[in-house]
């Protein structure tokens, strides 16, 4: 535990939250805004979240871990059953979750399977809707999917429907705090679980090789996104160099599953590549305070996504 009990108000809450929607639904941007720091990738690309991130939200009167989840959807591969299976086993551990809805567009099937799921979580699982990006619409539009949402609740959770409906755009920070403040009234009676000021509990590597990935994704076509992995090698600091100027190498492998996948990863003469690793070495800089030395590979692995031997060894 972090904080002794006698720095701790007497009514601390904390707990673990979660925000699942389909693909591209604004989970991972909603996650950065309430913590107030990049700790998902985001990407408009759907399925760009692959692991569990967690962000924690400190406030005086609560701490929210945020357990952002990759987005549910029908499978199509041996991954996207392994995300979904992922995705399942997070929701029947947290305290509240947040069901992500996009203010633009209309409830769709997608939506309506994943309130499905939902409804079969323990009836003491509160859900909450987020009704996300509504900088995206105008008043009568958002008055009009508001009441949309609370009807699927209705429909498809009951007989309690959602616990609360609360419209967000994390874009330009509209009710972030207000959703802080309606999860943390659902979170059980208890002292912090992290120490102040820790923003996730993510190992670093893994945090490195999703900085990376993002980048990888910036500006490519939409084949590219499901048959993307990034794997760091390795971490080393960089032998005889000055206390005050330390430096770590990172060496990182990029696996596609076809050469042709590979050509627009490095980009004509390499640009591509070089752009990705000047992007990510910024952000990685960032993270961990330090300069570093980015060396960046792509490999090709045939059809990693439905090869179980390989999904393990690019730790999925």
């Amino acid at each position: 535990m972090s904080n002794t009990t006698e720095t701790t108000p007497e009514n601390f809450r904390a707990g673990f939250t979660s925000f699942v929607g389909r693909p591209n639904a604004g989970k991972s941007t909603l996650t950065n805004a309430m913590v107030g720091q990049k700790v998902a990738i985001t990407s408009n690309k759907p399925q760009t979240t692959r692991h569990t991130i967690r962000g924690i939200v400190h406030r005086e009167d609560s701490q929210l871990i945020l357990v952002d989840t990759p987005g549910l959807h029908r499978p199509r591969t041996l991954l996207g059953q392994r995300l979904n299976d992922l995705v399942a086993e997070t929701l029947g551990e947290v305290d509240a979750v947040g069901f992500c809805l996009p203010a633009n567009e209309k409830i769709g099937p997608g939506d309506k399977f994943i309130a499905q799921k939902l409804g079969g979580l323990p009836p003491r699982t509160p859900i909450i809707a987020l009704v996300t990006k509504t900088d995206l619409v105008n008043p009568a539009q958002l008055a009009e999917q508001l009441l949309a949402v609370t009807k699927l609740g209705e429909e498809l959770l009951a007989p309690k429907g959602f616990a609360a409906v609360v419209p967000v755009s994390a874009k330009d920070g509209y009710q972030v705090e207000e959703v802080a403040k309606v999860l943390a009234q659902l979170m059980p009676v208890s002292p912090p679980l992290y120490p102040d000021g820790e923003l996730t509990d993510e190992p670093e590597m893994k945090m490195i090789s999703e900085l990376i990935r993002e980048a990888a994704l910036e500006g490519v076509r939409d084949e590219l996104p499901h048959s993307l992995a990034v794997v760091v090698e390795e971490m080393i600091p960089r032998e005889d160099r000055p206390a005050d100027n330390p430096m770590v190498d990172i060496h990182v492998n990029l696996y596609v599953e076809r050469p042709s996948q590979k050509a627009i990863v490095i980009g004509k003469g390499g640009t591509r590549l070089r752009d990705v690793g000047t992007k990510a070495r910024k952000e990685i800089e960032t993270l961990l305070g330090t300069k570093i030395y980015l060396d960046l590979h792509v490999k090709v692995a045939k059809e990693w996504q439905r090869d179980p031997k390989q999904l393990g060894r690019l730790g999925f």
